[in-house]
Parts: structure tokens; sequence; C-alpha cells
């Protein structure tokens, strides 16, 4: 049986829980981790982003003309080290770089949480990283999708003209392809978004997308936290356009079940799946649903990849110590929920 009381034991236990998350800049990273970082509280979850480990800053990235996308343009011989010594709980002195200034700024001392997010382009380049990670997930936008987010977040956060930074994703695209989206095999579940088919209106004016959550088959789940959608207020209570339809994708040579959701859902269909998460972690109230008392397709992904993840680390802490620990739990075929 799994814990009553989820969160305090992840703060009591020495284990370091690593989510990986992969995708090009601006594809909406920090969105699908949302739900965990609610759940948990800043107290229990942190953030470590990749481009701190850049080898060059901005000038010389155009003086040497590489993008940050290249591997060799990246210190991923002390980024290992660094996520080795986080997964050891220990203090870090972290490199600092700074958007805004396209330099680095000084050093910072980085002390991990019981749940360390750890986000960027390349994650799960070497073979080194993906074995430190737990959980594995990519986000992968439509190519549209992604230039009018990357647009509207440059331009308004970072300062770049539209023109600056619709040129820099075209020099980006070949090493996005070639050096990036390869990475989407190795994930644990991947996350899809395309405008919505109820118009693209949808997605620019009410954050309505089309959204496809591609996982690996569920070996292991626990039996407590429910997963469910309840159709009664699904056909009485809801009066917008929604959609839920599952299919099956190839990513990266790896057939995936893909359940797609699109539109806005009356947050009553998804409460018991929220009521049944807080019951495993004694966390209330879980809710991320808006003012209007709907959710859309993006929010109701976000729960079930937050399920999900709390599955993976339930595992972890409920496994059998049979030599290899608690790390038995996450490479031996009986705990990995997921696949690799």
């Amino acid at each position: 049986m799994p814990p009553s009381d989820f969160k305090r034991v992840i703060a009591e236990s020495p284990y370091i829980f690593i989510i990986g998350v992969a995708g090009d800049s601006g594809s909406g990273k920090t969105t699908f981790t949302r739900a965990i970082r609610e759940i948990f509280g800043e107290d229990l979850v942190s953030t470590i982003t990749i481009d701190d480990y850049h080898r060059y800053d901005r000038r010389e990235r155009k003086e040497l003309g590489v993008t940050p996308l290249v591997p060799e343009a990246n210190r991923f011989d002390l980024l290992e080290e660094h996520l080795g010594e986080l997964k050891a709980g220990k203090t870090i002195q972290k490199p600092v770089y700074n958007h805004d200034t396209g330099r680095f700024d000084p050093p910072v001392a980085f002390k991990p949480t019981k749940i360390l997010i750890f986000e960027g382009l390349h994650p799960f380049i070497t073979q080194k990283m993906r074995d430190l990670i737990d959980f594995k997930l990519y986000v992968d936008p439509d190519p549209d999708v992604k230039r009018a987010w990357k647009i509207k977040r440059d331009v308004e956060r970072r300062g770049y003209s539209p023109e600056a930074v619709v040129r820099e994703m075209a020099e980006r695209e070949p090493d996005y392809e070639r050096y990036v989206a390869p990475q989407c095999r190795f994930a644990d579940a991947v996350i899809k978004i395309a405008f919505s088919k109820y118009g693209r209106e949808a997605s620019e004016k009410k954050n309505v997308y089309h959204v496809t959550l591609c996982q690996s088959k569920l070996e292991r789940s626990i039996r407590d936290v429910d997963l469910s959608i309840d159709l009664f207020p699904l056909l009485s209570l809801s009066q917008r356009n929604f959609m839920v339809e599952f299919t099956t994708e190839d990513i990266g040579g790896k057939a995936m079940g893909a359940l797609a959701f699109d539109g806005e859902l009356n947050d009553a269909v998804v409460r018991k799946l929220e009521k049944n998460i807080e019951i495993q972690t004694q966390v209330q109230p879980i809710d991320l649903v808006g003012s209007d008392g709907y959710l859309t397709a993006g929010d109701v992904a976000q729960l079930i990849l937050a399920w999900r993840i709390i599955n993976r680390r339930i595992f972890i802490e409920s496994a059998p110590e049979t030599g290899g620990g608690e790390k038995t739990a996450l490479t031996g075929n009986g705990g990995c929920m997921c696949g690799r």
C-alpha cells in the first residue's frame, strides 16, 4: 500500500526524484509541470535549467556561428557532474546564464529539493543524464504553435523584434531537428500541442489547444489513485466544445498510446481524479480550474501527467530493498512503469 501522507514521506525521504523535461526554446516545457509544482509546493519542488550550462555567451556564439542546440556549445561534462551531485542531495555552485544580457552571471549555490525539475534542450542527450532522471517528458508543439509562442515570449519578455525571433528560429531549425527532436525516443511521455480544432482564435484568446498526451504502457499503478473521468457531468453540465480521443502513435520508433483533448471541460468531470490525488498526497485543495469552472485541454493533460509522475514516485518509495535498494525500482522492468 502507498503511504497515506505522501507529501510528508517525500519530505523525509533522502531520495531526490528528478523529472527531466526536454523540448525546444519556447515550447511550453514549464507549463506541463505546473501541476506538480502546485501539488507539492516550492519547499519540495525546484527547477534547474540547462541553459545555465551553455559553453559560450550570446556574443561568442554569434562570432563562432553556432547555436546553443549544438552539443559542443554546452558543458555537458559539468552538467553530468552536477546532476550526479544533486541526485546525491549535495549543494552545487550552479552557473547562471542571463537571458536578458546574453552573458553569464556569477555562479550561485543551489541545493536540490526532494523533487527536482531538470529542463532544457538536452536533458536526455547522454546516457549518464538519462540514467539519473526518474521521469522523462518531451514537449513537442506544432511548428506554427511554437513560432507564435516564441515570438510572444521573446518580444514581450526578452526585448527582441518579431523579425529577429523568426530569423533566429530559422537558423536554429536544422540543429533542433538533428540534436533535440531525436531525444523524444527516450521519453516516458510526450506532449504534443496544436491549435484547437475549434479555431485558432480559441487558442490565442482563450488558451484552448488540441493537446495529445502520448505515453508508454503503464506496467504498474497504485490502486488507490483512480484515473476517472465522470461522464454524467460531461453530458449534463458541460456547455462548451470538448473532445477526447484515443489513438496509437509512433514516437521515435516506439508505439505509444495517445490520449488527445481539445476544448474546455467542466471541472466536475475530472474532480474525482483531483480528489484521489488529494487523498494520496494529503495536499488540499488540488484545483487547476479557472474562475469560470472549466479546465482547458492543457489543464486536463497536466493533471493526468501529474498522476503518472506521482505513480512513479510512489513505486520508488514502496519498492522492496533487494540489493540495489530504491534504485532497483527505477531500473528493473517491474518497477519502470513507462518503459525506457
